[in-house]
């Protein structure tokens, strides 16, 4: 295994049975840890009980539903929704500031994704749909793929903004300024151009602790 600068330490993979009743049950319950888990870039902002990964991929799937492009398969990127996230029930959130490299991350994602496709639900047609969703989000080639992951930036705004104006929280402006312009469908440029908006006539009076610096964002700047 690749050696990391890292603090986190990670659970050991799920060693099956053999029996596909035991094994599937055992991944119906670690995936409760979506559930509990908190999303870490909120944890370290010290958001008062912040939201779980579940959280961020159920609102992702309604957005998704909210898409008028009939371009994309809707029902396909509502799914994807579900599993972008999936491995994180193994290995948590990690973000860029761990100490853990993009390519050892990737590793133990998918070493995590085998384990519930291969170990947990012993490679079914559920599992190898869940495989196969869960593999278009990473690579990132597909109209539904990109658009997820346009979703998966836009959302992290959404919550960010809440945050900030629900729970008092200072400028979170580095969660806007890393996903919003790197979004390139055109209608979730329009949600994020609404956004920006909405948090600019928020906190443009004097006394804000942000000012204006919500409105020199562009959404969709770097795509």
């Amino acid at each position: 295994m690749t050696e990391t600068t890292s603090m986190r330490s990670f659970p050991p993979l799920y060693t099956p049975t053999g029996n596909a009743s035991t094994d599937r049950l055992a991944f119906f319950h670690i995936i409760e840890r979506l559930k509990t888990q908190k999303r870490t870039g909120w944890v370290n902002q010290k958001i008062p009980n912040p939201e779980s990964i579940a959280d961020h991929m159920y609102r992702m799937s309604v957005l998704a539903m909210c898409c008028s492009d009939t371009k994309l398969d809707i029902a396909k990127c509502v799914m994807m929704c579900v599993v972008h996230d999936l491995a994180e029930a193994h290995v948590g959130d990690i973000t860029p500031h761990e100490g853990i490299s993009k390519q050892e991350k990737k590793r133990l994602e998918a070493e995590a994704m085998h384990n519930f496709v291969h170990d947990m639900l012993h490679n079914s047609p559920a599992a190898q749909r869940i495989e196969e969703l869960w593999k278009e989000y990473e690579d990132g080639q597909t109209d539904e793929a990109r658009f997820v992951k346009d979703l998966d930036r836009f959302e992290m705004g959404v919550q960010a903004l809440e945050y900030e104006r629900d729970r008092g929280a200072p400028s979170l402006q580095p969660f806007f300024d890393s996903g919003l312009p790197n979004i390139g469908h055109p209608e979730v440029q329009t949600w994020g151009q609404d956004l920006i908006a909405e948090r600019t006539r928020m906190f443009s009076s004097t006394d804000s602790p942000l000012g204006n610096r919500s409105s020199t964002l562009e959404v969709g700047s770097s795509s």
